[in-house]
């Protein structure tokens, strides 16, 4: 069957190449060497996102100021003072030995694509014309240095656990967070006790904001704590197909464009599928010919904030047994509208200066394995795209430094295992809970690394498996490694081992509804305290009590339950139980963590804490029914999770422009199951429920069986509003739905919409 067929001339392509594109939008290209496979890449993804590559490396590389004005100098700064100033020749070797050549392709790619608009102006995508800018060309090591759109952990919570036991005392903190295993705060000498200003933490912020286009005063970033990501893998003992079968959903905060973007890369010796960020050469997670991988977040603490006493000058911190100079840095900064400015850059031995208070004379410095070689989001993935089997796999996650992260692979010879590919630092006398002086005395002493983590391979359970919960074996010595004791809650990983604890065999089918599964643990441990409440049942409770625990888009319950769990029940414990004004000290809750103090009526409930306990729960939730009923209407036969709880993906132009241009840019809204209790992982704005975070692409692969694979990406593959696949996915993934995610070059000429093919210009 003849197709659209375009040939482009390009500037420095190595060699030959084609690129397939499918009626689902996924490119799958072949080119006559790797060299010129990761060129094309790069020139694939600057083709079908642009603008969102060219934004997220100013983003990351401070240079946002010089298109979109002075509102954006301060958040410049920020992110310059987080990005790698490390040698870069110790930076490349410590990735695989193709990692430089393949970068310096991919970029190149993008650099053509750049050359190619500039001669044929109609390409560019429409925002660029918006904002009356124009995408600028890369150089390798930018990919490299662009470390902050992949967060470590856990500076938040650091400051937020510092405050509280300054205002309340150590004790009070036991309602900020819980700890897995078991652990008491190492309180560090010689911390003087005072108040963090929230300058510090919000300077990390900004400068690490993923959803970098406000117009006015730079935003926070959404929490990270409704995010969190699922994978599994199943033997062939577990599957209807008598082959592995591998899932895999990361979440993260949702972005227009999508984060993700799915590619095929084929060249002589390369052969793989999957997906990654499109300004990132490479798959994170995808399979070859012969094996098939995914990761998620492993919650490690891979950062630290340090306070320094400053000499009065200020110039230099008190070190060891005298003072060290502060090394200050000058760059320019372009401004739109303005004269260049020129920014001062502070730095200790540890890392950048995020504030200094003068009056004080403190500095408060960021310590991260940021600042190490080796540890650029997700380039480590380039270690394994040729692995013939897990053995290859896990060599190439010994290079492996951020984001901390749980990696599971099955090979088509029937094998899965499960592995930590990380870089956490070993901290002798603390425990990274807390601020530390910066004087010397709490100084990292190496690593732990990817080779000291667990590993399973082929368990008697037939799976492996993660969803971000505490997962370190009774062996594992945490009280050595202390690699985290702040963990995601549990809640997704109880639901998915119970599934997967059972005798049931999986199809791909059956996994990808097990992926898209709504029904919230959480939820029933709640609800069944409530039916153990002595007392007529009101309206509300009988409403919960009747209630399957799945929130599905048409669910009743799953409305109110949304509702009082998350904008009555846990805000009421939280100002009812800690001192009072410790609530508005911690930004997000630990949800697992309050459930638990409610399951087990903590003493702070008071004298009678399971009758104190019952009374709270009753009055929040007749407040959360009073709220439905006003949003809902007083039929709660009619009352739907769905129509509360809404996908919509927002173009972050789409504030600035016209409402025909703001249609245009934007995708949805439409209903969406799940929440951030459920697998189906559709976290939520609590003002109006709209989704914010989760899954923006899943897929579920048939090991050995490529092309029974499948996978979606929302709300669509490319980033230019004026393509058909601008939006396309969206309905597919609100309906929890997938499309092929074609491997063989049969299937792919099949269903092949489009053909693209390059020659040297």
């Amino acid at each position: 069957m003849s197709i659209p067929s375009e040939t482009i001339l390009v500037e420095g392509l190595p060699g030959e190449a084609e690129i397939l594109i499918d009626r689902w939008g996924i490119p799958h290209i072949t080119a006559s060497d790797e060299t010129t496979a990761f060129f094309t890449q790069g020139f694939n993804a600057a083709r079908d996102r642009l603008w969102q590559i060219d934004l997220w490396r100013k983003r990351g590389l401070g240079l946002m100021a010089e298109d979109f004005g002075p509102a954006y100098a301060e958040r410049d700064r920020a992110a310059r003072l987080l990005m790698y100033r490390g040698d870069m020749a110790a930076e490349w070797a410590a990735y695989t030995p193709e990692a430089k050549g393949w970068t310096e392709a991919f970029v190149a790619g993008v650099n053509a694509y750049v050359a190619l608009t500039e001669r044929e102006p109609e390409r560019l995508p429409p925002e660029f014309g918006i904002m009356g800018s124009k995408p600028a060309r890369w150089l390798p090591e930018d990919v490299l240095r662009c470390r902050a759109h992949a967060r470590v952990r856990n500076l938040d919570a650091e400051i937020t656990r510092h405050n509280i036991a300054v205002k309340y005392g150590m004790e009070a903190d036991r309602f900020h967070k819980g700890f897995q295993p078991d652990w008491t705060v190492m309180v560090p000498e010689g911390m003087d006790p005072h108040p963090i200003p929230a300058e510090v933490l919000r300077m990390q912020n900004i400068g690490a904001e993923p959803n970098a286009i406000n117009l006015g005063t730079p935003t926070l970033p959404a929490d990270l704590a409704d995010e969190g990501s699922n994978h599994w893998a199943l033997a062939p003992h577990r599957t209807t197909t008598g082959r592995p079968i591998l899932a895999s959903d990361p979440h993260r905060v949702h972005e227009q464009p999508s984060l993700r973007y799915a590619v095929h890369i084929t060249a002589p010796g390369l052969n793989v599928i999957g997906s990654g960020e499109p300004a990132v050469p490479g798959i994170t997670f995808g399979h070859n010919d012969d094996i098939a991988f995914a990761m998620t977040i492993h919650p490690a603490d891979q950062e630290d904030l340090y306070i320094y006493e400053l000499s009065e000058d200020l110039t230099r911190y008190r070190y060891g047994g005298g003072w060290e100079a502060i090394r200050t840095e000058r760059e320019p900064l372009k401004v739109r509208g303005e004269p260049d400015r020129e920014i001062e850059l502070s730095f200790t031995r540890h890392g950048p200066i995020l504030h200094v208070n003068p009056e004080t004379r403190r500095a408060y410095g960021l310590r991260s394995v940021w600042w190490e070689a080796g540890t650029a989001a997700y380039i480590g993935a380039l270690g394994y795209l040729k692995a013939k089997d897990i053995k290859g796999y896990l060599a190439a996650l010994d290079s492996w430094g951020a984001p901390s992260s749980n990696h599971v692979v099955a090979e088509v010879a029937g094998n899965i295992a499960y592995a930590v590919g990380t870089k956490v630092p070993l901290r002798p006398n603390w425990d990274g809970l807390m601020p530390v002086p910066g004087d010397g005395r709490y100084e990292w002493a190496g690593f732990t690394t990817t080779r000291d983590m667990p590993r399973h391979y082929n368990p008697a359970s037939g799976w492996v498996g993660s969803a971000n919960q505490y997962n370190l074996p009774a062996d594992f010595d945490a009280a050595f490694r202390r690699t985290g004791f702040e963990w995601t809650d549990g809640a997704r990983y109880a639901r998915l081992s119970q599934v997967l604890n059972g005798e049931t065999k999986f199809s791909v089918a059956s996994t990808l509804a097990l992926q898209t599964d709504v029904t919230s643990v959480q939820a029933k441990s709640l609800v069944d305290v409530l039916r153990a409440i002595p007392g007529t049942p009101s309206p509300a409770r009988a409403l919960l009590m009747g209630w399957d625990h799945r929130l599905s888009t048409d669910s009743a319950g799953g409305a109110l339950y949304e509702a009082w769990f998350t904008k009555h029940l846990v805000p009421t414990v939280m100002r009812t139980l800690p001192p009072e004004g410790l609530a508005a000290m911690v930004a997000v809750p630990d949800t697992q963590h309050v459930t638990n103090l409610v399951l087990k009526a903590d003493p702070a409930f008071g004298p009678e804490p399971e009758k104190a306990r019952d009374a709270l729960m009753l009055s929040t939730l007749e407040a959360a029914f009073a709220e439905v009923t006003k949003l809902l209407g007083p039929d709660t036969t009619a009352w739907a999770w769905g129509t509360l709880h809404q996908g919509f993906a927002e173009h972050p132009l789409s504030k600035y422009v016209s409402p025909e241009l703001a249609a245009q840019l934007n995708v949805g809204p439409l209903p969406k199951s799940g929440a951030g209790s459920t697998l189906n992982n559709n976290g939520y704005r609590p003002s109006d429920f709209r989704v914010t975070s989760g899954v923006t692409w899943r897929m579920v692969v048939d090991v050995g069986n490529w092309d029974a694979s499948i996978t979606v990406n929302t709300p669509g593959q490319s980033g230019d509003p004026r393509s058909p696949h601008y939006r396309d996915l969206f309905p597919v993934w609100a309906k929890d739905e997938a499309v092929p995610l074609l491997y063989s070059r049969a299937a792919i000429e099949e269903a092949a919409e489009a053909r693209i093919v390059l020659k040297r210009g």
